[in-house]
Formats: C-alpha cells, sequence, structure tokens
C-alpha cells in the first residue's frame, strides 16, 4: 500500500506541473496589459501585399544584442520600448517565428512597449525577438525594432 500511494501522490503532482506549465506558456498569448487598442488583434491594414519583415533593402539595426546574463528575479512590470525600423514596417506575430500567425502590422517609426526578448528564428542575422504589449501580446523581430534606453530583460 505505501509504494501505491505514493506513486499515486508523484503522478498527482506531475499531472499538476505540467497543467501549471501549459497555462503559463499560454498566458502571454491570451493576456491583455490594459493598453487599450480599440482593434486589438486586428492589422490596421486591410489591403495590399506587405513584405514580411520589412524592405528586403533596409539595413536597420540588428536590434539588441544585450548582456545575455539577465536571467534573475523578473518579478517587476518594468516595461522596455523601442522604436519600429523596418522600412514599410513590420508583421507582429504569435511567435518568435515568421511562419507564425500575423497579428497587426506596426509602421516604420511607432513606439512600441517591450515585455522581454528570447532566441527565436533568425530574421537577416539576427535570433532575438520582443514580446511587444502594447494592447495585444505579440511577438517583433528585433532586427527591425531597435531598443530606446536598456536591453530588455529575458523571458
Amino acid at each position: 500500500m505505501p509504494l501505491h500511494s505514493s506513486l499515486m501522490r508523484g503522478l498527482a503532482i506531475a499531472a499538476a506541473t505540467g497543467a501549471l506549465l501549459t497555462s503559463a506558456a499560454l498566458a502571454p498569448a491570451v493576456a491583455d496589459d490594459g493598453g487599450g487598442d480599440a482593434g486589438a488583434g486586428i492589422s490596421r491594414h486591410d489591403g495590399g501585399v506587405r513584405s514580411d519583415q520589412g524592405d528586403p533593402g533596409d539595413r536597420g539595426d540588428r536590434g539588441d544584442r544585450g548582456d545575455r546574463g539577465d536571467r534573475g528575479d523578473h518579478s517587476g512590470s518594468r516595461r522596455y520600448r523601442g522604436v519600429v525600423t523596418a522600412r514599410g514596417g513590420v508583421w507582429l506575430r504569435d511567435r518568435p517565428d515568421r511562419g507564425s500567425r500575423r497579428i497587426r502590422f506596426v509602421e516604420r517609426g511607432e513606439v512600441v512597449s517591450i515585455f522581454c526578448k528570447v532566441s527565436g528564428q533568425n530574421v537577416r542575422g539576427n535570433p532575438l525577438w520582443y514580446l511587444l504589449t502594447d494592447g495585444t501580446w505579440a511577438w517583433g523581430a528585433a532586427r527591425y525594432i531597435d531598443t530606446i534606453g536598456p536591453a530588455p530583460r529575458w523571458c
């Protein structure tokens, strides 16, 4: 009997941990920071053909190459800022890769709120992606977003 109850307790803990990790992974995709974008989740452009990630001739900055050692306490709600540098603007996505679903479009020069950064699909030499929190939570390639001030923390 002690082995059976110990095994059941272990399975229950494993199931609870899996459920918690799943909900934590999905939270940024469904959360709203209260930024109040009336068209949250909807592109501001409804026609024409747009490039996926800026103009191919755009040399722009390579985005944040900041400190990779920042993996400490992230309980603060500090937001970082950046400005879109892609000629023609950039699409924000639901995952940090160019094959994921488009969430909304951001024009060149627009200032965005950055929550954190991750390493994702390499975009023209830069593997970093920023999780943006402007009304909808979406990912933008760091290749086309220059940070304003300190480099964002790691997610």
